[in-house]
């Protein structure tokens, strides 16, 4: 496959976003423009080098703590983060997303309520729908540097504040020295309370039993990450043979900065996953601060990990799969989806 003929093809295929998170989607010059404004304290060189991506890049999770603690002033922050991520992802195909939003930090540090919070980002989700015609759902996320307390909170705030599109429950941020186990009564509440689970593990090269944990005792549905599961291939069996989706992330930092740079496409994990039965399905996560978008995203499942189109075909459909929408709208975007693939690959194979 050509360089300009794949990526093409990779823009124009429809797709839904799984795992992508609202404040990671900010785009670069907002970031900029926020940081910038009086009160923030940061300098243009700062904004500069907070911003930065290295080619072995640290995580993000410093910018998504500075906008928290510094740079975030009000709902319509998340109004216009929100909106402007589902703008850029709308022109790169993207018919429907599920955006983590983590309300814990966001209330702490900013003074926004979670009502308020909420409110604007689903605005901003009317507001797109209306202009762009892209659809998305709401997950408020655990962070899971805080405390299974203020997890529980959280989700007594989801309880209180229903919305048909807050969807579900997620777990994510630093996973290293914080396992799922922590959180399980958060799970187990939100469960009762009809929410849809998901939750980071895996991801940081993390033991394979935070999968096997968040899979048996949060009885999540969907797996975001999950490399590590690999270790275990009896515990990744028994994921493909219950059709769990894993939203991967090609721009994972963790293996960008760990792996050989001449090694790391032959030796990253999600390479292997489909080989042993995985529907994976891959994502942005955090798209301008990654320097990604999703028409590069699913590039990297072709030119750099050496999938063809039958594959993409298949993880497009997967994340159809993993999506928490009603069983109808995802049997009519299956139809849609397939069609438009099809027609797209067949005209790309008669093309000279």
């Amino acid at each position: 496959m050509s360089g300009m003929d794949i990526a093409a093809f990779c823009r124009a295929i429809p797709k839904v976003e799984l795992h992508v998170h609202l404040l990671g989607a900010i785009r670069i010059e907002t970031l900029r423009e926020m940081a910038l404004r009086q009160g923030a304290g940061y300098t243009e060189a700062e904004v500069d080098d907070l911003a930065r991506r290295d080619a072995k890049p640290k995580g993000v999770l410093h910018i998504l703590r500075a906008l928290e603690q510094r740079i975030l002033r009000g709902p319509e922050d998340l109004h216009r983060i929100a909106y402007e991520y589902l703008e850029d992802a709308s022109a790169q195909g993207v018919r429907h997303a599920e955006i983590f939003w983590n309300p814990t930090g966001t209330a702490r540090d900013t003074g926004i309520s979670y009502r308020d919070g909420a409110d604007a980002i689903l605005a901003a989700f009317d507001d797109a729908k209306h202009d762009h015609g892209v659809s998305a759902l709401l997950i408020p996320s655990i962070d899971r540097e805080g405390t299974p307390e203020e997890a529980t909170q959280m989700v007594a705030w989801m309880r209180s504040h229903r919305r048909d599109r807050i969807i579900g429950l997620g777990l994510d941020y630093r996973e290293t020295d914080r396992p799922p186990e922590m959180f399980w009564k958060a799970y187990r509440e939100a469960k009762r309370a009809g929410f849809r689970l998901t939750a980071h593990a895996g991801e940081f090269g993390c033991h394979w039993r935070n999968v096997e944990t968040a899979i048996d005792l949060l009885e999540v549905e969907r797996i975001d990450h999950g490399y590590t599961v690999l270790d275990n291939p009896a515990l990744a069996r028994r994921c493909a043979e219950r059709g769990i989706v894993f939203t991967v992330v090609p721009t994972n930092s963790y293996y960008l900065r760990t792996l050989p740079p001449d090694r790391w496409a032959q030796d990253h994990p999600i390479r292997r996953m489909p080989q042993v039965g995985l529907l994976v399905h891959p994502n942005t996560d955090d798209p301008p601060l990654h320097r990604i978008d999703p028409a590069g995203c699913w590039r990297m499942m072709a030119e750099d990990f050496g999938f063809g189109l039958d594959d993409l075909r298949r993880f497009m459909l997967n994340g159809i799969v993993g999506a928490f929408l009603p069983e109808d709208d995802k049997r009519g975007l299956a139809t849609t989806f397939v069609a438009e693939f099809d027609r797209l690959q067949a005209g790309r194979e008669q093309s000279p």
